[in-house]
């Protein structure tokens, strides 16, 4: 029997010199005009998570087993005047979930939201089954919602006594618009005639440029005391209506600012660049190493009358073949563009790239920020 195996082996050779600056007048824009809406929060203005406890009824046969169901709807058939003992109910029909909902901003009581069940127990599916009305608290433990309604899966398991075949998870279900509204989260969102905006992603580039196209608009009211936020003052044609200059100001447009960066993965092979990342003059060598090892076994048989045994001796052939090597010159006005073709020219692999990027990081050629998950 044979057995092949493939080494490749990939050579780096990496020459960095003095790093040119790319001219802006010749760097076209990495990042688009974007609105400040896309890039920033107001502060005070957020989601409240919900959470409950109920009991899913109508299945199938495919509820919990557990005492857990039980003695919920021992504690439900109270509620009406029946009294059970949870001993009593055998019932697989009931389900044991939680509930969860997010709160959005500015809900007012009577509105809906939708809400997600998941089985606690060891429920099979929760396909088919009604959730019962069930009080949905947030962290100070208040009930903001209500929650009760028809669960939709979206998947199926269906299955005999031999086999059983399932399509997505029928253990969690969503019900749209099934949470009411019982009391809405007052959102300050003016602090002493302040607004300050919050940045998704933290630049100080970013952050000044939010505040010039605000200042260029509504005058000297906006400065950004750090990379993550813009103090923006109310002015006072706006002071009856902060709504309406929160939205003037999601209108405007920026171009903002990212440090360059590459993120690899080196699990999955997935590298992301970001166009801003530049490379300093590198030469890169490619080349690759075949070693091929085969093993023909060979048969030792003695003469007749010899007096002697069979026996199997083995034999091994190694072959060992390298490529031509190839190498690449970049210029250090090299974009990471220039970089994938002169990879792919190569015929390099997503793993070859994420190692020549760990080289080029070392080597002081890789003008970025490398994150290696």
């Amino acid at each position: 029997m044979k057995k092949s195996y493939m080494k490749s082996l990939l050579m780096f050779a990496l020459v960095a010199a003095i790093c040119a600056a790319v001219s802006p007048s010749f760097a076209a824009p990495v990042q688009p005009m974007v609105r400040v809406k896309d890039i920033v929060t107001i502060e005070g203005v957020r989601d409240n998570q919900l959470v409950g406890m109920g009991l899913v009824v109508g299945l199938q046969g495919t509820g919990d087993r557990g005492g857990m169901a039980s003695q919920m709807m021992s504690n439900m058939t109270s509620q009406f005047g029946v009294t059970m003992d949870p001993k009593q109910i055998r019932s697989r029909n009931a389900a044991v979930v939680t509930v969860t909902c997010q709160l959005p901003a500015f809900m007012s009581p009577g509105q809906n939201a939708d809400v997600v069940v998941s089985a606690m127990g060891d429920a099979k599916s929760l396909e088919g089954g009604v959730l019962l009305q069930t009080p949905l608290k947030a962290a100070n433990g208040g009930v903001y919602a209500v929650a009760q309604g028809p669960l939709t899966i979206g998947g199926w398991a269906e299955g005999g006594a031999a086999s059983r075949t399932r399509r997505n998870v029928v253990t969690v279900g969503r019900i749209p618009n099934g949470a009411i509204i019982e009391q809405g989260v007052n959102m300050n969102y003016s602090y002493d005639g302040y607004i300050n905006l919050l940045l998704r992603n933290s630049d100080f580039t970013t952050a000044q440029r939010v505040a010039a196209a605000i200042n260029q608009k509504f005058g000297n009211v906006a400065f950004a005391p750090d990379a993550g936020q813009v103090s923006v003052k109310l002015p006072a044609n706006y002071a009856n209506s902060p709504a309406a200059f929160i939205a003037s100001i999601e209108s405007l447009t920026i171009r903002p600012d990212t440090i360059a960066k590459i993120v690899v993965n080196e699990r999955t092979g997935t590298i992301v660049m970001g166009g801003n990342v530049r490379i300093g003059n590198t030469a890169v060598a490619h080349g690759n190493l075949m070693v091929r090892v085969s093993e023909s076994p060979q048969v030792s048989q003695p003469g007749p009358f010899s007096g002697g045994v069979t026996a199997v001796t083995p034999q091994t052939d190694i072959q060992a073949s390298e490529g031509v090597a190839q190498l690449v010159e970049l210029p250090s006005t090299s974009t990471v563009t220039d970089l994938t073709n002169a990879m792919n020219a190569v015929g390099a692999t997503p793993r070859d790239l994420i190692a020549v990027l760990q080289a080029m990081d070392e080597a002081g050629a890789l003008h970025g920020t490398l994150v290696i998950q």
